[in-house]
């Protein structure tokens, strides 16, 4: 990162003057391609490059005429918020044929159309690819048929390809997330809540069946966010004999006073024999074994509809702008690339290793090499399938491993969506751990006046899908009660701690780093898991929470342009919470199309305030009738969300009119997003394998005691890997006054959302991509798939 400046690259350096991009979506529509769309051509034209839409996929490209069109920067507005694919996409045999190929080349050449972007499954890119390929020959057939000049074999010589992949399934190896994976999740979440609520009344049992015909992320993941009882994916089927362990399992919970089960099952679910495994099969299965009342769910084309999650537009935008760069930079000899994410960075993998691979999980499956199949969809997947066997199945007591140590968990700071997984993750990981877990009340506040009980294994059940903190939490620091809470501490024998929370967690932590100097009692393993809408703790890209507060952004964000649609032009101030961390004012702004986001980190005058304006005038001009600005609500004590307000009221008289939105608490509440519910539970899962491990290290004489700076720790997400990081060292990364990181990785993104805006601005792209290989499941300390 810290590169010398005269390394940076800058875009403006790459023109793409005097070349031609075209878009197209191929295969089955995913949430988030439209994002994707409206990035490839607001960039490309932002370059200067002429950009087509390719209509209908590969279908259009083959039929051509009005097929084939230009794109202008209006024609893609308001497209962001729209699911599905307003370009059209369509499965198309022709393309699959050598006549169909040479239409589809003449109907290019003829545009003078030598790059393309693809948007689509590992189908539409394995398609492009063989296009590429065949691309020189295909325009010597058409100059021997008469059908273009000689001269254009050397004008056109060479294709260009970049793909993005779209598709809810999650099933292209190489990318943490697809297009439309995010969504997808969103809709199933949404669904199973609501299941939940009925079945809990009839005390019924529900059996789910999610898309996923060859892969079972969606079905595990979801598994994962709702705490499911059973799930069964193509990739591992149940071992023989499955039938009688799972009806166990359903009963053992009933017994346990739980009123409901749930069952996840993947379209594409097989067993050891690969027999299809179908819902009514387990329906009839629990009715006839355990006689419970059994119901079945087919969710169906609900997972492809509905608008994008503001995860799947931030992820769609990004690979757009990065695929127009890829482009720019191609030669005649670098491979067909996919642009993708990994952990937090984008990166570009050679097309066609990651199809092989993605052919490969397949081919595994067919020759029943499971372990295999899982191996090679790569180490997202492989963690997801660990953490949830570690959290749904409990161990017999006989079982577990026996350990005399006890653990305290705590909230500290405001309450953020996927606190509750988080614990309910602790507590479970704990418990098979062998040790006594102890939930703390209230926070620090709590702990100095005794409010710690023990947790036990079912206390915790149905907590993921809970918004809020039901441990309850508070701002109080530990420092004013620290001698209350070295008494507690040695009251219940307490060995370790966890925290999970927002800045006040991390400056907790520093005082109680502090006090071990005067109390033995701190002298344990402790551990903070970064919690709070703000995204504002440093040591970490991603805070737990910060996810459901930018999709109720986004969302309202989406509601209040629709409330001007059909009416006069008209712009909306809105005011994002953050304290002094302007992270959900430039995301959101970048998820729901934002014209302006001010915020404290990138100072603005009142000249920056004019040209914004007279940049919406502009705009206003032209078929475009809303404005969208976002303002933190520190970013300046003086340009209050009124002045602004009232300035653009004033300026844009006769032009447009104002209105101005607090959000409010409204970015606090609500039921935790699928990506906070997963984030939460499988850090808080690698945090209580650490402090097991801390423990087991500094175990002495019969008693813990830890005083290095390395067993006082946050565990956050930088780039790619999740990274125990010491609190002290952190110290130094951090502005105390403001409460926020020095350096803030997002920062970067804050030029994409002026480009996509039409503002000329300067980007860095010494970070992006050089082209990268398909690393067979890597090392364990790497581990990018936080991501889910």
């Amino acid at each position: 990162m810290a590169q010398p400046d005269s390394k940076k690259i800058f875009f403006e350096n790459l023109s793409g003057a005097g070349k031609a991009i075209a878009v197209l979506t191929s295969g089955g529509d995913a949430q988030g391609m439209n994002a994707a769309v409206r990035a490839v051509v607001r960039m490309g034209l932002y370059v200067g490059a002429k950009v087509y839409f390719i209509h209908e996929g590969y279908q259009g490209m083959v039929d051509g005429g009005d097929n084939i069109k230009e794109a202008s920067w209006e024609s893609v507005s308001s497209m962001l918020q729209v699911g599905g694919t307003v370009i059209g996409s369509a499965r198309c045999k022709e393309f699959r044929t050598h006549e169909g190929r040479l239409k589809a080349a003449h109907n290019l050449v003829q545009r003078g159309i030598t790059n393309l972007c693809v948007i689509g499954g590992d189908g539409s890119l394995t398609g492009a690819n063989l296009f590429r390929e065949e691309w020189s020959g295909l325009l010597g057939e058409l100059v021997e048929q008469g059908l273009i000049e000689p001269d254009a074999i050397q004008k056109y010589s060479a294709l260009h390809i970049v793909g993005m992949v779209g598709s809810i399934d999650n099933d292209f190896c190489g990318t943490d997330m697809t297009i439309g994976t995010d969504s997808a999740l969103h809709r199933i979440i949404e669904v199973v809540d609501a299941i939940m609520t009925t079945a809990q009344s009839h005390q019924r049992t529900f059996v789910l069946e999610v898309m996923g015909r060859h892969c079972g992320y969606l079905a595990l993941v979801s598994a994962l966010a709702c705490g499911a009882d059973w799930v069964l994916i193509p990739e591992m089927p149940p071992e023989d004999g499955w039938e009688d362990k799972m009806c166990q399992k359903l009963s053992a919970n009933r017994a346990g006073m739980k009123r409901l089960n749930i069952i996840i099952v993947a379209e594409g679910a097989i067993d050891r024999n690969n027999k299809p495994i179908t819902t009514d099969y387990i329906k009839n299965l629990v009715v006839k074994c355990l006689g419970f009342d059994t119901r079945v769910t087919i969710l169906g084309h609900v997972q492809r509809g509905g608008t994008p999650s503001a995860f799947d537009r931030i992820l769609a935008s990004r690979m757009g702008v990065e695929a127009v760069l890829a482009l720019l930079e191609t030669t005649a000899n670098t491979p067909a690339c996919v642009v993708s994410l990994c952990g937090n960075q984008s990166v570009r993998l050679p097309l066609m290793e990651c199809v092989q691979m993605t052919q490969e999980v397949q081919k595994a499956m067919d020759e029943k090499r499971f372990e295999d199949a899982v191996k090679l969809r790569g180490r997202s997947f492989e963690n997801n399938l660990k953490t949830y066997k570690l959290l749904a199945h409990r161990k017999p007591e006989s079982e577990l491993p026996t350990s005399s140590f006890n653990v305290a968990v705590l909230n500290v700071g405001a309450p953020a969506a996927g606190m509750n997984a988080a614990v309910r993750s602790a507590v479970r990981v704990g418990i098979s751990e062998g040790h006594k877990m102890f939930a703390v009340s209230d926070g620090f506040e709590g702990f100095s006046k005794g409010q710690i009980k023990e947790i036990k294994w079912a206390d915790v059940g149905g907590w993921t899908g809970q918004g809020g903190s039901l441990l309850g939490t508070k701002r109080t620091l530990p420092a004013k009660h620290v001698d209350k809470i070295a008494e507690q501490m040695r009251k219940h024998n307490i060995n370790a701690l966890l925290i999970v929370g927002g800045f006040e967690a991390f400056e907790s932590l520093l005082q109680l780093y502090e006090a071990r100097a005067t109390y033995e009692e701190f002298c344990i393993p402790m551990c903070m898991l970064p919690a709070t809408i703000s995204n504002n703790v440093p040591g970490t890209d991603l805070s737990i929470g910060a996810d459901t507060a930018l999709n109720a952004i986004v969302e309202t964000c989406d509601r209040i342009k629709q409330s001007a649609s059909g009416t006069k032009r008209r712009v909306f101030i809105i005011e994002t919470m953050g304290g002094y961390c302007g992270y959900l004012a430039s995301v959101g702004g970048l998820a729901a199309g934002a014209d302006a986001a001010y915020i404290y980190e990138e100072p603005f005058d009142i000249r920056d305030l004019q040209a914004n304006v007279e940049h919406l005038t502009e705009k206003m001009k032209t078929s475009i009738q809303r404005g969208l600005v976002l303002r933190n609500e520190n970013c300046n004590e003086n340009y209050t969300t009124d002045f602004i307000y009232q300035l653009y009221s004033e300026e844009g008289k006769g032009v447009f009119d104002s209105r101005k939105n607090v959000l409010g608490h409204m970015q606090q509440g609500g039921a935790p997003s699928p990506f906070d519910r997963n984030f939460g539970t499988k850090i808080s899962a690698k945090a209580m394998q650490w402090v097991t491990k801390k423990l087991v290290e500094t175990f002495r004489q019969g008693r813990v005691f830890a005083n290095s700076e390395d067993s006082c720790c946050l565990l956050g997400m930088r780039r790619r890997a999740l990274v125990f990081q010491p609190v002290v060292q952190l110290k130094d990364e951090t502005d105390f006054v403001h409460r926020i990181p020095k350096e803030q990785w997002w920062l970067k993104l804050r030029p994409l959302m002026k480009i996509l805006a039409k503002y000329k601005t300067s980007y860095d792209v010494s970070d992006s991509g050089q082209l990268e290989h398909v690393v067979r499941n890597r090392p364990k300390e790497s581990d990018a798939s936080v991501a889910m």
